[in-house]
């Protein structure tokens, strides 16, 4: 992985003496503290999480800077019920997001806004409003549940530590490709190999998405497949192998169910 510190240090002098050059020309508005620039964010890369944590703790909702925008953090359940219900039209991803996220989520409902949001939110609701994938998918959930639970119990009786987000992501994943596709990715016990080589891969291309959202070169790096974003195409071959391969196998099964349930006629 490329370091992308000195240029997010260089971009982030740039836009502070941007921002003081400009300042006293700019009209008075209310705007939430200014909790640090990207910057900050590399320097806590290592423990991003608590970083963030603190800073939420400390302002509620707050403004991290960076070159080409300024991003707003919220933990308070008003603005978050305004975000997300309220307002909701009014909180789109915009271009910018959808083109760093485009690669690994494609035009899926995490990416996209108004008429394709809508589609892709109705087509999702009829498939998990059924009684029958509620009660399957409470199945699984309390399943995957059962293994993380046996996992925590016996490092703890060996007094080993645990990456909790680690596996609260894997489990996650094996949950939603047992509930969306019927397989059971392996991720969280590790019996599957190529579900857990597409765990990794997913896990790899979420943080490459994060750093491009501070990397300003990223789109330059992307043209020419090189340092970072070298990685990030492995990455999403990867999960685009995997993911259609489950597919293929899925209607492959389909076919045959409905070949059986014609010949009992």
């Amino acid at each position: 992985m490329d370091s992308p510190l000195l240029v997010a240090a260089l971009s982030s002098l740039l836009l502070l003496l941007a921002l003081y050059l400009l300042g006293g020309k700019r009209r008075r508005r209310s705007y939430p503290p200014v909790a640090g620039a990207m910057l900050q964010q590399l320097l806590h890369w290592g423990r991003l999480p608590e970083y963030m944590t603190e800073l939420s703790r400390r302002y509620g909702t707050f403004r991290m800077l960076t070159l080409t925008c300024n991003w707003v953090y919220t933990v308070d359940p008003a603005n978050v019920e305004h975000i997300l219900r309220t307002n909701f039209a009014n909180y789109g991803k915009g271009p910018m997001t959808h083109g760093v996220l485009e690669d690994l989520l494609g035009d899926g409902i995490f990416n996209v806004d108004g008429a394709k949001w809508r589609h892709q939110r109705k087509v999702a609701s009829f498939e998990f409003t059924t009684r029958a994938l509620r009660e399957y998918s409470s199945g699984v959930f309390r399943d995957m549940a059962a293994e993380l639970a046996g996992i925590v119990a016996a490092a703890a009786a060996a007094g080993e530590r645990l990456d909790m987000e680690n596996l609260f992501m894997r489990s996650t994943l094996d949950s939603i490709f047992t509930v969306g596709f019927g397989v059971n990715l392996g991720a969280l016990s590790g019996s599957n190999k190529k579900g857990a080589a597409f765990a990794r891969a997913f896990d790899d291309a979420s943080e490459q998405v994060l750093y491009r959202f501070l990397d300003p070169l990223w789109k330059a790096k992307r043209l020419l497949g090189v340092l970072s974003e070298a990685a990030m195409k492995r990455s999403v071959r990867t999960i685009n192998d995997f993911v259609y391969a489950v597919i293929d196998k899925k209607i492959e099964q389909m076919g045959r169910d409905q070949q059986e349930f014609v010949r009992k006629l």
